[in-house]
Order: structure tokens, then C-alpha cells, then sequence
């Protein structure tokens, strides 16, 4: 009785122990490998980046195009979203690079 009450308790340590060390998941930040930051304040959108902004375009989920601005050169760009729709798409393309797309949301 005693051995068995002794390996239950081991078990039950060693359990709590390893569930405190293992993660199921790795961290993941998705805003971790991204050059910019997409600030919004109701229909007014912002892009800051730390890189020259090479290229932008945005659209609506149905895909209408509302900008697009090619050889931009700069590190900040805005605009405001003047079509009654609540989610976008952002692709931002720097000099070399692979374009990065998002889906954003507005007020």
C-alpha cells in the first residue's frame, strides 16, 4: 500500500514539474518579423515601417482597389478609407523584398 502511494505521488510531482517546463506550442508573436506597424483610428490608416516603403496597395474584401501608390520611398504612409466596408487588405512591398499582406479592420 505504501509503494503504491509512493509511486502515485511521483507521478503526480513529476507531472506537475514537466507541465511547467514544456510548452505545448512554440511563443508565437506575429508581429515579430514584420519592418512595419499598421495604426488605425477609425477610418484613418497608417503605415510606419523601418525600411523604405517601396510599394502599397489596399483593398476591400470584395476587391475593389481604394490605393495604390508605387515608388514611394518613404517610411510612413497614411490614408483614410472612405468605403462603407469593415476589412481590408494591406500589401506593402520594400526594394528587394518579398511583399507582406495583411487583412486589417476598421470602425
Amino acid at each position: 500500500m505504501a509503494c503504491l502511494l509512493t509511486r502515485r505521488f511521483t507521478v503526480f510531482v513529476l507531472s506537475i514539474l514537466l507541465s511547467f517546463t514544456l510548452n505545448a506550442q512554440p511563443d508565437y508573436d506575429p508581429g515579430k518579423n514584420k519592418p512595419y506597424r499598421i495604426l488605425t483610428s477609425g477610418r484613418q490608416v497608417t503605415v510606419k515601417s523601418t525600411k523604405y516603403i517601396r510599394n502599397i496597395m489596399v483593398w476591400t474584401s470584395s476587391g475593389n482597389r481604394i490605393v495604390e501608390q508605387k515608388d514611394l520611398n518613404t517610411y510612413s504612409y497614411s490614408f483614410s478609407a472612405n468605403v462603407k466596408e469593415k476589412y481590408f487588405f494591406i500589401m506593402i512591398q520594400y526594394d528587394g523584398m518579398k511583399p507582406y499582406t495583411e487583412k486589417i479592420g476598421v470602425k
